[in-house]
């Protein structure tokens, strides 16, 4: 069977969710670098080359200040490809320090590598208004829903054994202002500012806002459960990754979203009524659970572990 071999959308109108906390955020985290010292930018594994701000690089992270690029939720990634990741990161974009956590787990390499690493960096810099300072202060930077805040709130469980200080989600927007300074580490003493999630005003590559929206990093309402999950089956179509028929209980591989929906929908046996052209009350399958419950069944991970930028 053949399948498409490029996604375009529907429309024409570009992907766009820019709600006034974000634009406040930016200037606020812009006026707020000179008692910085290091900036960690979290992003999320599955699109290691995809959806990052580029904001972040001409205004915040720029080089002047040490740059550490954490690219989160590893765990929902295939292992066999950080290398190459990293390597391609560093020729591309010039990125020197690339580390992947899981910050779900404190035992995570990532994990137990990045304050020694933020600290090694910031003691080699030119701290300049802050040099002399025995404390240090870290900014940690990304787009919504990759984790900043679970990754503050796992430094800080693992090196002060103390209770998340943030709150988390797994929708875009929670964290939605620039919160004060937070202990994350005693010795040496290292304080971090979590910030909210930012993107780009307008994303005008269709590809790139179905990636960023697959993974949650804008809310699934804006861009549609049906759409999320069309992009979902052309990228597992297109990288030959046929563990969704069994799961949505066909026989074979489809590029017709309607026909994996439905059938989810009979298998999962959600159903609502539907008035027809006759004035009757019927059920029919229900495709707005199965396409949630698609979406959520790779996000958990359950179809293996991805990179959609390949």
């Amino acid at each position: 069977m053949s399948f498409r071999e490029a996604y375009k959308l529907v429309t024409k109108q570009a992907i766009r969710w820019f709600p006034g906390h974000m634009g406040k955020g930016l200037k606020q985290m812009q006026q707020k670098l000179r008692s910085v010292d290091c900036i960690v930018e979290v992003h999320d594994a599955r699109i290691p080359f995809s959806g990052r701000n580029p904001e972040f690089q001409h205004t915040i992270s720029g080089g002047a200040k040490p740059h550490i690029l954490v690219l989160n939720k590893k765990d929902l990634t295939d292992i066999r490809e950080q290398r190459k990741i990293v390597k391609e990161l560093q020729e591309r974009e010039g990125i020197e320090h690339v580390i992947f956590t899981n910050s779900k787990n404190q035992q995570c390499t990532g994990i137990k590598r990045m304050l020694p690493l933020a600290h090694t960096l910031i003691s080699n810099s030119d701290r300049y208004n802050r040099a002399g300072l025995k404390e240090a202060s870290i900014m940690i930077i990304g787009v919504p829903n990759v984790g900043k805040s679970s990754l503050l709130n796992v430094l800080r469980n693992k090196n002060l054994r103390k209770k998340s200080a943030t709150q988390v989600g797994n929708k875009a927007g929670v964290t939605r202002s620039v919160m004060e300074r937070i202990k994350i580490s005693e010795d040496p003493l290292i304080y971090m500012i979590d910030t909210p999630g930012i993107l780009e005003p307008r994303i005008t590559d269709d590809e790139m806002g179905m990636k960023l929206a697959l993974v949650g990093c804008l809310p699934d309402h804006l861009v549609g459960e049906e759409l999320i999950a069309d992009y979902l089956l052309y990228w597992m179509n297109k990288n030959h990754r046929y563990e969704y028929v069994k799961e949505v209980g066909l026989e074979n591989p489809t590029d017709h979203i309607t026909e994996v929906l439905v059938s989810y929908a009979k298998g999962l046996g959600a159903e609502r009524k539907y008035k027809n052209l006759d004035g009757q009350i019927v059920n029919i399958p229900d495709i707005m659970v199965a396409a949630r419950r698609f979406i959520k069944i790779f996000r958990s991970g359950a179809f293996g572990g991805v990179n959609l930028d390949r």
